[in-house]
């Protein structure tokens, strides 16, 4: 006679992955990100000759300094692959707990010294990059970017993320 015992083992492992799988077994929770960076932009459209602000926001979710950021933002294939759209950055301002102030460089390399020197935990710094269309850009396109970051805190540990996008653009005829 053959043991039920293996039938009753395997009905068991079966009922435990069923319970595992459908969330009904103890999850961990999700915790944030050490740094994170989100994009918003203060239009969904333009037209040619029009401008839109891209702002980008570095939060700091870490019990340290940050000490250091480096950030890239390039244009998504999609946008690449329209050679009619005509547009460029023509400006840069960061906004921190003490006010704005012009910033420099605005793209594709190395924007991260553009958020100041120091970000404390729990604070976050804004920096806006206003997006000229150029007068002469084919319309009923889109325009979008992403983004990867590298931000060192001031415990020596980093973190590198990416890519985020940006929200994109709409370039309509008028």
């Amino acid at each position: 006679m053959r043991s039920p015992l293996p039938r009753r083992l395997g009905l068991t492992a079966v009922l435990a992955l069923v319970l595992a799988v459908f969330g009904l077994a103890p999850s961990a929770s999700a915790a944030p990100a050490d740094a994170e960076l989100t994009f918003t932009t203060d239009a969904a459209t333009t037209t040619p000759g029009g401008t839109v602000n891209v702002s980008m926001t570095l939060t700091n979710n870490k019990t340290y300094d940050i000490w250091f950021v480096y950030q890239t933002i390039d244009p998504t294939w999609l946008t690449t692959q329209r050679p009619d759209l005509k547009y460029s950055f023509t400006g840069c301002t960061l906004t921190a707990p003490s006010g704005s102030s012009a910033c420099s460089g605005t793209g594709p390399a190395n924007l991260g010294a553009n958020y100041g020197a120091t970000v404390p935990p729990g604070q976050s710094r804004t920096v806006t990059l206003t997006l000229q269309v150029a007068a002469d850009s084919g319309c009923n396109g889109n325009i979008g970017f992403y983004s990867y970051f590298y931000v060192e805190f001031s415990d020596s540990t980093s973190v590198s993320g990416g890519p985020v996008y940006t929200p994109e653009t709409r370039v309509l005829c008028a």
